[in-house]
Formats: C-alpha cells, sequence, structure tokens
C-alpha cells in the first residue's frame, strides 16, 4: 500500500514536509499545496520556495494548481517542468467558499465543459503528466460522476477522491457508498482520501475497498505524526519515546517559522494552527489548546508546550 500527504494549505510547506519526514517518516509522496496565480501570470516567492528541488532533496513532491484558466494551467505545468517536476496535480476538491465561489476547487467539478477544455489544452500543449484531487462534487455527489466521463478522455495518471462533497467542508462523516460508485464509474487509478484518523479507520476502508491501494492522509497526519508508520507497520503502538520525538519535532519547525515569519503574532498564530491538530492527540485535547491560546508570548508559549510535554509523558495510554 501507498501512502500520500494530502496537502493542506498553510501546513504542510517543505519546512513541515522535511521535518515530518525526518522524524516520523511513513509517507511515499507528499502533494505540495496549490499554486493559486489569481489572474497573474505570476509564481510567488512563497511557491517558488515551497518547490524548489534543494528545499525538497529528500523527499518526493508533487506540485498542485488551483485553477479553472487554461492559460494559468499552461503557465504552471511550464513553470514546474523547469524546476525538473514531472508531474502536476489539479485540485478540484477545495472545499472552502472564497475558492468554490470563484469557480474553482470542488466548485469546477459541475463544469465538465471548462474541465475538458483546460485537460485537452494540457494534454495538447505540454507534456507534463497530469493528475487530479477532487471531491464527490460540491452541491451533491453525483457531480463527480457527470465529470467520469470527460476525464475518461485523458491518460491521467490518477484521480484522489476525498469522499465527501464541498459544501460539507470538513463536518459530517465520509460518504463511503458514494466512493464505491466512482469505483464502477471510471477508468482511471482511484486513490481514497478522507478521516484517516487512525490505524482502526485506515483498516476499515482498506477492507471496503479491496481494489485501492493508494491511501491520502491529511487532517489525520498533522494530528497524529506516528499515524502513517503505524498503518506501515500494521500497529497502534507508539514508541516510548513517543513525546521526546514530537518535542524535537516541534522545536524544529518552530524555529523554522520562527526565523521566516517576522514577530510574535504571526508565529503565534501559525503555531496555533498547528496545535489545533496536535491537541487532539494529547489526553486533554480542550486543555491543551487552551494552555496554548493563553501563551501570549514566546517565552509563555515555550513554557506551555514543555509542560504539555511533560504531562503527555506521563499520561497513561
Amino acid at each position: 500500500m501507498v501512502l500520500l500527504s494530502s496537502p493542506l494549505q498553510g501546513f504542510t510547506d517543505f519546512r513541515f514536509r522535511n521535518a515530518f519526514q525526518q522524524y516520523f517518516g511513513g509517507i511515499d509522496t507528499y502533494y505540495a499545496p496549490y499554486i493559486r496565480l489569481n489572474g497573474k501570470l505570476k509564481i510567488k516567492q512563497s511557491y517558488e520556495n515551497d518547490l524548489l528541488p534543494e528545499n525538497n532533496s529528500t523527499l518526493e513532491v508533487i506540485p498542485q494548481v488551483i485553477t479553472n484558466d487554461a492559460e494559468e494551467f499552461l503557465f504552471v505545468a511550464k513553470y514546474v517542468q523547469s524546476l525538473g517536476y514531472k508531474e502536476l496535480n489539479w485540485n478540484l476538491g477545495c472545499p472552502y467558499p472564497m475558492v468554490t465561489k470563484s469557480g474553482m476547487g470542488s466548485g469546477l467539478i459541475c463544469n465538465p465543459n471548462k474541465i475538458d477544455e483546460i485537460l485537452h489544452r494540457a494534454h495538447n500543449e505540454t507534456d507534463i503528466l497530469v493528475s487530479m484531487k477532487m471531491r464527490m462534487g460540491y452541491e451533491h455527489a453525483e457531480e463527480i460522476l457527470d465529470a467520469f466521463p470527460i476525464l475518461d478522455r485523458y491518460p491521467l495518471k490518477n484521480i484522489a477522491i476525498h469522499a465527501r462533497i464541498g459544501k460539507q467542508l470538513y463536518k459530517g462523516p465520509v460518504n463511503l457508498d458514494a466512493f464505491e460508485k466512482c469505483i464502477s464509474s471510471t477508468k482511471h487509478k482511484l486513490y481514497y482520501n478522507g478521516d484517516i484518523t487512525s490505524v482502526a479507520a485506515f483498516k476499515s476502508i482498506e477492507t471496503r475497498f479491496p481494489s485501492i491501494d493508494h491511501y491520502m492522509i491529511g487532517r489525520g497526519l498533522i494530528a497524529d505524526p506516528f499515524l502513517p508508520n503505524m498503518i506501515k507497520n500494521n500497529t497502534t503502538s507508539y514508541p516510548q519515546n513517543r513525546w521526546e520525538i514530537f518535542s524535537e519535532f516541534h522545536d524544529t519547525i518552530y524555529q523554522q517559522y520562527d526565523a521566516y515569519l517576522s514577530g510574535p503574532t504571526p508565529i503565534k498564530m501559525k503555531m496555533l494552527g498547528f496545535w489545533e491538530y496536535f491537541s487532539q492527540s494529547t489526553s486533554n485535547p480542550q486543555k491543551t489548546l487552551k494552555a496554548i491560546k493563553k501563551a501570549a508570548n514566546p517565552v509563555k508559549y515555550r513554557k506551555a508546550v514543555a509542560e504539555i510535554i511533560a504531562t503527555e509523558s506521563i499520561a497513561p495510554y
């Protein structure tokens, strides 16, 4: 089985990816957060830094684009090829309203003609390998079924499907019945994505869909960084020095983001975002997150983290 890191905007950049690989592993391929051009054919410095080969030298990384414009797609395709990448993943999965209202992400799934136009030009004007990251649709789960006849015209590498609709955001259960319909509705290789948050959850998905051998993990990977390796090793046991490893990982990403961001407020907000996930693997998620939120400056933040690590190191599991 192959495990892939699903991209999360604002979280899974090259700093996180490299530290994750160093301390935890278990991920075969990482997807970079999407490039969005907003009508300007110019690559922002942050996107460039995230994809530079020297910043990803020990990882297998696939760039991603979010767009509903063929010219933008072609521009990004040629750009990532200039960096040595051979594949570009197209995001038709992002559920956030500010994206979907612009007819991008999962808001584009209901427009097969536009999808056809972009894929036609991508396959006729570049030689890049195209893969897809999709939801079932935005309004309803049948939208993807209407898109499959278009997608089947093209030699896509794969379609990774998050088994929700866009309107759900990340709320409510995944729709496994709808995902099962997808398997028999397209000739393309499908990857499964959605709510792989534990070894038990993974095994349930694996049993339900025996033909699937590629799985994407997004939020579950941040909430429990040990999860991919535990899945790979078919174990529910954490290493004895679990919190020591996590502490070193945390300090590594903290130092790198602190050096990159300017001032105490940006680094606090950045790490608070991570702790909204990290806290889920602690013995008292609500108390943990509250302690992080109360840490008003870097000194208090580091003290709060040290106390959390110390508490968890002796917590019964």
